[in-house]
């Protein structure tokens, strides 16, 4: 099975499977996607991601099996699983042979979100540790949503009804517009976090201003942050909206505001360090710690 030459349509749902515990609950998450959008659902794998036995499509490697054959089990059962699960779904299986990073950049260039999981096999394993996770976030144009492979995926009534989202200024409209038209497909409230007392910002790609100006400099940017949602919530009248400003850092706020969420929308501000592109801390701190799927919108042309 190979990717066909006339691409789905626009608006689709990408999500990125190597065979582990992990990819397979993003595979289960990115079918709700595509069901709440009512779009296509593209499913990319490749036997060069997955290094070990894909256990979790119950695969197991044999010594006349080839690479490539394991691959093709997988991206098979992946595609009944689907079916079961949403039998209406189209669902478009890709097959490569390609590095995850580019192929997935270039796969979902045109998406409306891709999905992928931590804690994986091959190219997933370690997000946070310069793998497939780290490097799709510090480069990708569109919205990315990375599911945990410790925590549950709850849906409908077992979820909470909350969308996240966490704002610094006025810059981050794209994130908050994305948190208002996911709470209008979940049927759900919307709690937005501002950045607090505390001088630490939602992102790092500034440096800090001094310390007679963090006060109100931090007023300002809140104030501006709260006119975009205030012209949001206008639009979106049918979207329940908590407004809080926590005294907590940052990163502290939105982990503990998670455990009641069922997915945190965070802006990406992405700088260049001698490493190359790189997330701000509390991006970092989000991904690791947060209790529910986080969905990183990046603000600007990526790198």
């Amino acid at each position: 099975m190979t990717r066909s030459d006339t691409p789905p349509p626009d608006g689709r749902v990408v999500v990125g499977l190597d065979g582990s515990d992990s990819s397979r609950l993003a595979l289960d998450r990115a079918v709700a996607e595509a069901q709440r959008r009512g779009t296509t659902l593209e499913i990319v794998h490749a036997w060069p991601w997955a290094r070990t036995d894909p256990l979790a499509f119950g695969v197991v490697t044999e010594p006349d099996r080839t690479p490539v054959e394991i691959a093709r089990t997988v991206l098979r059962l992946a595609v009944a699983r689907v079916a079961e699960q949403a039998p209406e779904l189209r669902v478009v299986p890709t097959l490569t042979a390609q590095d995850a990073v580019p192929e997935l950049l270039r796969i979902g260039a045109d998406a409306a979100l891709t999905v992928i999981g931590t804690r994986g096999l091959g190219g997933f394993t370690g997000l946070l540790l310069g793998s497939v996770g780290l490097r799709l976030a510090a480069h990708t144009a569109r919205p990315l949503l990375v599911v945990r492979g410790d925590i549950p995926v709850a849906y409908g009534p077992e979820g909470h009804g909350k969308v996240l989202v966490g704002m610094e200024t006025d810059a981050d409209e794209a994130a908050a517009r994305y948190a208002f038209e996911e709470a209008v497909r979940r049927t759900a409230r919307l709690r937005v976090l501002y950045e607090g007392a505390p001088p630490q910002p939602f992102r790092s790609d500034h440096a800090p201003p001094a310390r007679e100006d963090v006060t109100a400099r931090a007023e300002r940017e809140r104030a501006a942050a709260r006119r975009v949602i205030a012209a949001l919530d206008e639009e979106f009248a049918q979207v329940r909206v908590r407004e809080d400003t926590p005294h907590s850092a940052p990163a502290h706020a939105l982990v503990e505001a998670s455990r009641a969420a069922d997915v945190v929308i965070l802006p990406i501000h992405r700088r260049t360090a001698r490493l190359g592109m790189q997330l701000g801390p509390v991006t970092h701190a989000v991904l690791h710690h947060s209790h529910c799927p986080v969905v990183l919108v990046p603000i600007g042309r990526p790198p």
